[in-house]
């Protein structure tokens, strides 16, 4: 299942219109688990062009200025930022997919596909998950280079950590917003877990399921994702329209599977898609008041990286 992170919350901003338009808004595949693995199909032939963003560094860098400003002005406390960029391809994608979809430190890493489209995720992060007896998200934000400095780093900043305190507590208004479920707590707070060649902070949020709970209550508290808005969050998501110069589409959005008793839907952070001509990729980070525009840049940079590696190799 996947659904759209510009269109699912009552309340919000009407943003950019997706660079996507093929993909539906929402996807459900009923299945059944196999022994075969999937394979590419096609010759292998895999051809990408140059990346073209749809904006600039500076003009991101503008953006991230302009969120600073709307800090400052109290009208929020952190937004995230996304850029979007894509590139000309000839071939079978299929293999590319694939490779993103096994980049290490993909709790949700998998190939999605329709007809004239498809969807890779190689996403570490849990929009919600319910299973025996509870429901819990798993925000992440904090992101720093997988070294052992890069660990010291994000576990001493205290930018990152604030900013990632902020994305639980919005995750705990969320979970408490739900009909059916008792008192939520913080499992774990400023976790340090690797995803490809980036350090990032995860938190663990739950709260027991008390009474009845349905679908359509987990998504319209949930979505879209705290940790790809800010805080708070319909106000993020008014400036997240104002700047962001091209819909979110596909990422920031959910993808995952639902079964009986059992819902497990990650945040398609670090995803890519494929419209039959052009493949398309979203990164970018929480701003708060002393995020540093030119970093937030080199950030959304990083996360890019491992995609657009392994979308090139032939």
């Amino acid at each position: 299942m996947s659904a759209d992170a510009g269109s699912v919350m009552a309340g919000g901003a009407a943003a950019a219109k997706t660079p996507v338009p093929s993909i539906p808004d929402v996807y459900a595949v009923v299945y059944h688990h196999g022994d075969h693995p999937v394979q590419p199909s096609g010759n292998g032939r895999w051809e990408l062009g140059e990346w073209e963003p749809s904006w600039t560094p500076q003009e991101h860098a503008a953006a991230v200025s302009a969120v600073r400003e709307a800090i400052g002005r109290g009208d929020v406390y952190q937004v995230n930022v996304v850029g979007h960029t894509s590139a000309p391809y000839a071939g079978d994608p299929s293999a590319a997919l694939l490779r993103v979809a096994s980049l290490p430190g993909a709790r949700y890493g998998g190939v999605l596909a329709g007809p004239g489209w498809a969807l890779a995720t190689a996403s570490p992060e849990t929009l919600v998950e319910v299973r025996d007896g509870r429901v819990i998200t798993r925000p992440i934000k904090g992101t720093r280079p997988a070294t052992a400095v890069g660990r010291r780093e994000l576990l001493a900043s205290v930018k990152e950590r604030a900013e990632h305190v902020m994305i639980v507590d919005l995750s705990r208004n969320d979970l408490s917003r739900l009909p059916g479920v008792g008192p939520v707590e913080v499992e774990e707070l400023f976790a340090v877990r690797r995803w490809a060649a980036l350090w990032q902070a995860e938190s663990v949020v739950s709260a027991p399921v008390t009474g009845e709970l349905s679908l359509a209550a987990l998504l319209r508290a949930l979505v879209p994702g705290g940790s790809v808005t800010g805080a708070p969050k319909i106000a993020a998501l008014s400036q997240i329209a104002r700047l962001e110069p091209v819909g979110r589409g596909v990422s920031m959005a959910a993808v995952g599977w639902i079964g009986t008793g059992h819902v497990d839907l990650g945040l398609t952070i670090r995803t890519v898609a494929v419209d039959g001509s052009r493949v398309h990729a979203w990164a970018g980070g929480g701003i708060v008041w002393d995020s540093d525009p030119a970093d937030e840049v080199a950030e959304a940079a990083a996360k890019l990286a491992p995609i657009k590696k392994a979308l090139s190799l032939s």
